[in-house]
């Protein structure tokens, strides 16, 4: 065991018991907090028990030497990381009320009523929101806004929301890997040394086919499991409710229009989701003022305070609707930034959690035996996914769960002669696309929240999210579709280094020298 000196203090680097001891926390917490309050338990629980082990992991890093000026440092770093995602949250809060105020999702609801059929209504959910991502490059911002309402029309028709989310999720995570314009998709690209568009076609090896086997199970749910167009429930009384307390009008779906321009101009995408939301609220002045007038409530207000009341309520603390039909006022009373606190509090504490495992060496203790037991490719692929999956699970963020392996296994898959592309896909696939599946996972909080099911409940309907590691694993053991390149340090100098071979397009779009993104 090695250690430096610090001022007095001498830093030991961590045990195997070290890097156990917060696993086995999480595991205990975790566990307990779903068995005493079951789905109930993201509502504060699994919040504490995060916190809880953040704090077990502090104490082992104290134990080992470090300062608390350290560990607070870390939490800070941590907690800057999710800068972003705290406000793009915030701005989808907020978007969701003034949306709800404007007319946007009764619109949009009102019109996938009528033209979608319950027989392959999963399945269009699934295409729609893959075509909308692939062209914005957001999973998020694909889910948070034509997600919603897809899940809404779900409702309303009498099919499950929990497959609907899963479909929404599968078509979100499809478009956002295969988009240039993504920036997971950019970053993975970024840390493994490969141009993000021969980083794109290799991951159409896994995607494509992944997509397909959703999308048939879908079309199966759909037609063998799911209630026929015969089956639903007259949806007239809904469709009546929403035309009567709504001006139905294409002029409502004007900022889904805005967020489509905005996005494929690559506005970041909180600035992009707040100018949606503010329009959506003065353009609802204008063409829902009964809407705004009833929802502030407050008949002594002249129109222009009533307006911005009403405009600056529904950001705050979202829209809600009185309209005597349980379905209706169940879609539209949502949103608000104030919706997103659980939620925030949530992805704080896994990520302050994460972050410490990892600078403080604690996971790498776990990884570095990993590496030497995987002998053949296809263990090498099983551990890189394992892995990712893990740090998903442990650390709560996708970030850490792309950037760590591609850091990490990046110099064995040069040792080896595979071509740094397969890095790139495998990242991705065990990364990027399993994070919603974990509840306390940024991404698994965000469509929760957002899309109102439970974590747990859609789970088993991401089959996108599920095939396409799977697939990345196969290949591994299979040899289908894996480069090879000379092994890095078996040819002349420089001639085995990551990156060269018949694979190496180039450098990274964003000449990053370092692998690392100049900013994310």
């Amino acid at each position: 065991m090695t250690a430096t000196e610090r001022g007095e203090r001498a830093i030991r680097d961590p045990s195997v018991a070290d890097a156990v001891i917060p696993l086995v926390a999480l595991v205990v917490l975790i566990g307990g907090s779903l068995a005493l309050f079951g789905l109930d338990a993201l509502d504060g629980p699994i919040q504490v028990a995060l916190v809880l082990c953040a704090m077990i992991a502090a104490l082992v890093v104290l134990k080992n030497g470090h300062r608390w000026e350290d560990v607070q440092a870390a939490g800070q770093r941590a907690v800057s990381s999710i800068t972003s995602a705290i406000f793009i949250l915030l701005a989808v809060g907020a978007l969701i009320g003034t949306w709800n105020l404007s007319g946007t999702i009764p619109t949009l609801v009102y019109y996938g009523i009528q033209v979608l059929s319950p027989t392959w209504y999963y399945a269009a959910t699934a295409l729609i929101c893959g075509i909308i991502a692939m062209s914005i490059g957001s999973s998020w911002t694909t889910a948070g806004t034509i997600g919603v309402g897809l899940v809404g029309i779900a409702a309303m028709l009498g099919i499950s929301p929990g497959i609907t989310a899963g479909a929404v999720i599968s078509g979100a995570y499809l478009g956002d890997k295969l988009s240039p314009l993504s920036e997971t998709t950019v970053l993975t690209a970024q840390l493994v040394k490969v141009n993000v568009y021969e980083h794109i076609k290799r991951q159409a090896w896994t995607s494509v086919p992944a997509f397909v086997i959703g999308f048939v199970l879908f079309l199966l749910i759909g037609l063998f499991w799911g209630p026929a167009a015969t089956d639903v429930g007259d949806t007239g009384s809904e469709l009546n409710a929403l035309g009567d307390i709504y001006w139905i009008t294409p002029l409502n779906l004007l900022p889904l229009l805005l967020l489509v321009v905005l996005s494929v101009r690559k506005t970041p995408a909180s600035l992009a989701l707040m100018a949606a939301a503010l329009f959506a609220g003065a353009l609802g002045v204008f063409t829902q003022y009964p809407v705004v007038r009833d929802f502030v409530a407050d008949p002594g207000l002249n129109p222009v305070r009533a307006a911005i009341t009403a405009v600056w309520q529904a950001m705050a603390t979202g829209f809600s609707m009185d309209s005597g039909i349980a379905d209706i006022d169940q879609l539209l009373s949502r949103g608000g930034m104030d919706s997103m606190l659980l939620t925030l509090w949530l992805i704080i504490g896994a990520v302050t959690f994460g972050t410490l495992l990892e600078e403080f060496g604690l996971i790498g203790r776990l990884i570095d035996p990993m590496i030497r037991a995987a002998k053949g490719t296809g263990r090498l692929f099983l551990t890189v996914f394992a892995t990712a999956f893990g740090l998903n699970v442990v650390a709560g963020d996708q970030y850490i769960a792309l950037v760590m392996p591609a850091k990490v296994y990046r110099a064995e898959f040069a040792k080896r002669g595979l071509a740094p592309t397969n890095l790139s896909r495998l990242t991705a696939d065990s990364g990027t696309v399993t994070s919603p599946l974990v509840p306390w996972n940024s991404c698994g909080a965000f469509m929760g929240a957002v899309l109102g099911v439970p974590t747990l409940v859609y789970l088993p309907f991401c089959f996108f999210n599920i095939a396409s590691p799977l697939l990345s694993v196969v290949y591994g053991f299979t040899g289908f579709r894996i480069e090879k390149v000379e092994p890095a340090g078996s040819g002349p100098a420089g001639s085995g280094q990551a990156g060269s071979g018949p694979t190496d397009s180039g450098p990274t779009d964003s000449g990053s020298t370092d692998g690392e993104p100049a900013a994310t």
